[in-house]
């Protein structure tokens, strides 16, 4: 196993006083693990962020916490980071056992009744896909998807909805808990200033760029809200990254400010390219390399063919809120093109 993947292999790894990362299987996704962190203290078990409900995972869990003198049973809270199915449904299952309480942003109110009432996601990003231009990919996207199912009992509601910044105690333990939409529209980070750790969750991640707006009901412009929370992120003081996908790393403000400068080249390269002639989000991304190999669209699995694809269109929507393009219509799918003013006509604007 390579060291860049080393960090998916079954532990329960300190990585502060009082804080151990248990990385937990993804056997059907890329990411091939999720990191979920235990906090121990004198009076409760609190783990940041659940899982994917599977027995694999399940198994790992309870091995992990074994290995520690503890019981699954012993969790008491679950601070979910977001309600993506990684992250969210295996701490409902072990509510559903145990009684533990589970904790989300309110932001994924909707995604939550969403899911709760079967329906999947391959539906809404179909139909996102064919705005975006990629019918084709949508057809591909569906066809692949097909089969898979909701498990409702997977998706109930938390017992507690977070909104706005708030403080939650864990004993001597502070954190700040701050909403950070954009990967989803509830995603929230925990910050243990006093210690020195940021429970990034996926909105800071050490060697991915998080996808934006991968959910059934978006943000109209989930772009602008990231890069907002990144900001709202980089304002912190400096601390250890704790990422659910990757290694610790040793600083937030390292990784933040990559990711804004990549957005940032981003933004300009799609400018360009519907200056030069590209008019849907579907066109644009087949002129961008994908992933840290570069690779073309073409060459792109579905899924994530359709995560570039929708990752572009958050890209040009923020530059039409920017007045850097304009936006049309054309058989159904949205069209880009530059402003009638002119860069070098300032007034006009």
């Amino acid at each position: 196993m390579s060291a860049r993947a080393a960090w998916t292999e079954p532990t329960a790894e300190p990585v502060a006083e009082g804080v151990f990362r248990i990385p937990l299987p993804l056997p059907n996704d890329a990411l091939r693990a999720v990191n979920v962190y235990l906090i121990r203290t004198p009076a409760a078990l609190v783990c940041i962020d659940g899982g994917w409900a599977l027995e694999e995972s399940r198994s790992a869990f309870d091995a992990a916490l074994r290995s520690l003198g503890h019981e699954v049973g012993d969790v008491t809270r679950f601070l979910v980071t977001h309600a993506h199915r990684d992250h969210y449904t295996q701490a409902v299952t072990v509510r559903q056992e145990f009684g533990a309480r589970v904790t989300l942003g309110i932001g994924d109110r909707d995604a939550i009744e969403y899911f709760g009432a079967g329906r999947s996601v391959v539906e809404s990003q179909y139909r996102r896909l064919v705005q975006a231009g990629a019918r084709d990919l949508a057809e591909a996207w569906r066809t692949e998807s097909a089969g898979h199912s909701v498990d409702p009992k997977l998706w109930q509601e938390p017992d507690d909805w977070l909104e706005g910044d708030v403080e939650i105690s864990l004993g001597a333990r502070t954190l700040a808990a701050l909403a950070t939409p954009g990967h989803t529209r509830g995603h929230y980070v925990f910050a243990d200033v006093a210690s020195g750790v940021l429970f990034a969750g996926d909105h800071v991640l050490p060697t991915i760029t998080p996808s934006i707006g991968f959910e059934p009901v978006p943000s109209p412009l989930p772009l602008s809200d990231f890069l907002a929370s990144l900001a709202k992120v980089r304002a912190l003081p400096d601390m250890m990254l704790l990422p659910a996908h990757g290694q610790v790393t040793t600083s937030v403000h390292q990784r933040v400010d990559e990711l804004l400068a990549h957005h940032e080249e981003r933004l300009h390269r799609c400018e360009e390219l519907v200056a030069g002639g590209c008019r849907t989000a579907a066109d644009v991304a087949t002129e961008i390399p994908w992933t840290r190999r570069g690779l073309a669209l073409a060459d792109l699995d579905p899924f994530n063919a359709m995560l570039a694809v929708l990752e572009t269109d958050a890209h040009l929507r923020l530059l039409v809120a920017q007045r850097r393009l304009n936006q049309g219509a054309d058989a159904g799918a949205h069209c880009y093109q530059l402003p009638q003013w002119t860069h070098d006509d300032p007034e006009a604007r």
